[in-house]
């Protein structure tokens, strides 16, 4: 692609000041058609006679450094007789602080820009501009721009331009765009303006946002605006930002005379907070907007209920799944990670597929976990991979095998399950051959249960063996990887053979479960031969801990499901609607606006869990979504039918809420599902695009398209 174009950077290294790459263009007659092709190694912002072109926010996107994604844009409107085209560039996630771990190992040293305009003009000539030595760039007003660190601009500087350099980067690395780009997406304005305790000046937009803001005022050339961001306020109510660890996340802005208007360019942050270092006039509510960016997805989920407390949680985990969709998953939007970390996509993939449509968003995300998936078969825990870490752990690992085949189940993507399937099988291959104990996954480092509050002193992984959850993960992996085989024609009785192993080795070498994790994933994916007793004993647990819940990343995602499936709806039900500490709601009642990394980010005393990892932008928590759609509401997948072209809506209610309701788009149209408490019985309305079976009190009723009530 763009083979008749050129690499083109600085001359030379200009650390994290952004270079401003310019040409000139001439039209010679009237034009039928002018397209641009262009992508970048680092961010790039395109303009032409100074207006913007497209609205890709960070183009070309986060992928593995082993490609880069091309965008095309119709330029037409923007041509005039001569015409000024203007690009700058940033080091963005390529170079930036981001990639710090892997800079020393890039092949390409300098930030690059590669290009083509194509003009049609009504006469029928064509006319090619190519980005090569005819081009000349300068240092750009933004003297600093990163994506931990914030950005720098300078309205005072000029522009100085020379010649470019021409760079030896490869063509090979440029792809079509694949995935949704990033958008400006909400407007958040300023809920108050108000001063700490400490008398600092601070903007509170009541929402927890990814993104930036804008900013207006009438200034004087020279004068300064400073900002500095955070989550939360400490419990004395002033500016906290330990949180963010080394990312400065900073906003400086020198002025030019008069009114004039100004947004970030080539970073993002993760706020609720603006906290006012400098500005020169008085700032009011108009003096500053927040925009809030994420994916290009359409939302297509939707649940409420008779509970305000619950409905807030609902907003919280769409708001945390916008913060976190910015081109990768990430596991938080503020802090020095912002990573694709593949746990939380595997456990929150399915609620993911329910609230929004992440179809492309998925396939392109997991083109990255294939390409970064080394020789051996290990999947690196954060995708795409710039940690340089050959290192992967269970349940993380898994999102090579969980994912793909969630996004199969919703949109019935048979296409996602032959791009990934290799990938899937040496994921097992992989595991087969580091493990010390035949037929499980024993003596490798492990995550365990992240962040379990069962966890001892001093430790981030929860108290269940990590070694019995990596083999029920190699078990569970290996299921998928035979329904995969089996979807796609393939020889699956290996992995059947396999999988027959691992689980007879499994319940022979684990009897006992200690922790509510391990009862809940030993009951989940069939491992426990006993499961009237384990469901008894994970009830139990729980009454025990004052009807509260114990597990983290791990055990989480399941810990509903495993209640429900073994005839604990009620308990189910218990632990959503809790409201004291461990909880979904706790948080809530705390004021959280997203979801939080730890049950106890703040405690009720206004203390923090910890300085070094305490997000409050971490969506992992939110899957608790798909018990309700699923369950609780009731609509259910059908495997041999995928995409919901069969449905099952079972709901299971419950007479601790007045009504819940559920709904979700799906390819072929709206399926819901709602409950109504009517004195000692209930009132199900259900609307199904395709043919489905309603089952209400183990009683099934096979309707067609159309709207029913029960």
């Amino acid at each position: 692609m763009l083979n008749n174009s050129k690499w083109i950077s600085y001359p030379y290294d200009t650390k994290f000041a952004c270079p401003i790459f310019k040409k000139s263009i001439s039209l010679n007659g009237e034009i039928k058609r002018a397209t641009l092709k262009i992508t970048s190694i680092g961010c790039y912002v395109a303009c032409l006679n100074k207006k913007r072109i497209g609205d890709f926010i960070m183009a070309p996107g986060f992928t593995s450094t082993k490609r880069v994604q091309m965008q095309t844009y119709d330029i037409k409107e923007l041509l005039e007789k001569e015409n000024e085209m203007k690009v700058i560039l940033s080091q963005g996630w390529y170079k930036g602080r981001i990639n710090w771990r892997a800079n020393k190992d890039l092949p390409h040293r300098y930030p690059a820009l590669i290009c083509e305009i194509e003009l049609v003009y009504k006469n029928g000539q064509r006319e090619y501009i190519y980005s090569d030595e005819s081009w000349e760039c300068s240092l750009s007003k933004i003297t600093m721009s990163d994506i931990y660190d914030g950005e720098h601009f300078d309205n005072q500087m000029s522009e100085s331009y020379s010649p470019v350099k021409v760079q030896d980067y490869p063509h090979s690395l440029i792809v079509n765009q694949q995935g949704p780009i990033v958008k400006e997406q909400e407007i958040v304005l300023p809920h108050r303006i108000f001063k700490t305790p400490k008398g600092e000046t601070v903007i509170d937009f009541n929402q927890n946002i990814t993104g930036y803001f804008e900013i207006s005022l009438d200034a004087k050339a020279g004068d300064r605006v400073s900002f500095s961001f955070a989550e939360v306020l400490d419990k004395d109510g002033s500016f906290y930002t330990e949180n963010y660890r080394s990312a400065k996340a900073e906003f400086e802005y020198i002025c030019r005379d008069g009114v004039q208007s100004h947004k970030p360019l080539l970073t993002f942050y993760g706020f609720r907070y603006i906290r006012v270092n400098e500005f020169p006039c008085e700032i009011t509510k108009d003096s500053v907007k927040a925009i809030a960016l994420h994916s290009d997805i359409e939302r297509t989920g939707y649940l409420d209920s008779s509970s305000p407390l619950l409905n807030k949680l609902f907003k919280n985990i769409i708001w945390g799944q916008k913060g976190n969709f910015l081109d990768i998953p990430t596991d938080c939007p503020q802090r020095d990670e912002r990573m694709g970390w593949t746990g939380d996509a595997q456990v929150f993939v399915k609620t993911a597929s329910y609230n929004f449509n992440v179809e492309k968003f998925f396939e392109k995300w997991l083109t990255d976990l294939r390409l970064d998936q080394t020789k051996s078969g290990l999947v690196p825990s954060v995708i795409p991979q710039v940690w340089g870490d050959d290192w992967s752990g269970a349940a993380w690992g898994d999102a090579s095998t969980v994912c793909p085949w969630q996004i199969y189940l919703t949109y019935g993507n048979k296409d996602i399950l032959k791009k990934q399937y290799k990938s899937m099988c040496m994921y097992i291959k992989y595991i087969t051959s580091v493990t010390k104990d035949k037929y499980l996954w024993t003596g490798c480092e492990q995550y365990g249960d992240w962040l379990g509050i069962d966890a001892p002193a001093g430790s981030y992984k929860g108290a269940s063996d990590q070694d019995f959850i990596a083999s029920v993960f190699y078990l569970y992996s290996t299921s998928l990887v035979i329904k995969v085989g089996k979807i796609l024609s393939k020889n699956v009785e290996k992995y059947e053979r396999l999988y027959a192993n691992i689980l007879n080795k499994i319940r022979k070498t684990y009897k006992e479960y200690k922790t509510q994790t391990e009862c809940v994933i030993a009951l989940f994916f069939d491992v426990a031969e006993d499961k009237k007793a384990v469901s008894r004993q994970l009830a139990d647990m729980i009454i025990k801990n004052g009807k509260r819940l114990q597990t983290g990343f791990v055990g989480t995602p399941y810990l509903l499901h495993a209640l429900s499936q073994n005839g604990y709806s009620e308990l189910a039900y218990d632990l959503l609607l809790q409201e004291n500490y461990p909880s979904w709601l706790y948080s809530v009642k705390q004021g959280a606006t997203t979801i939080w990394e730890h049950w106890d980010g703040v405690n009720d005393k206004g203390e923090f869990w910890s300085k070094d990892m305490n997000s409050f932008n971490h969506y992992a928590y939110g899957s608790v979504a798909d018990w309700v759609y699923g369950v609780a509401c009731g609509i259910k997948t059908v495997e041999e039918k995928p995409g919901f072209e069969e449905i099952i809506i079972e709901p299971t209610p419950t007479k601790k809420l007045s009504w819940l309701s559920a709904k979700i788009k799906t390819k072929r149209g709206v399926v819901s599902s709602a409950w109504f408490k009517e004195g000692d019985s209930f009132r199900y309305e259900i609307t199904t695009p395709s043919d489905t079976t309603v089952i209400i009190n183990g009683k099934k009723h096979f309707v067609k398209k159309g709207s029913y009530v029960f």
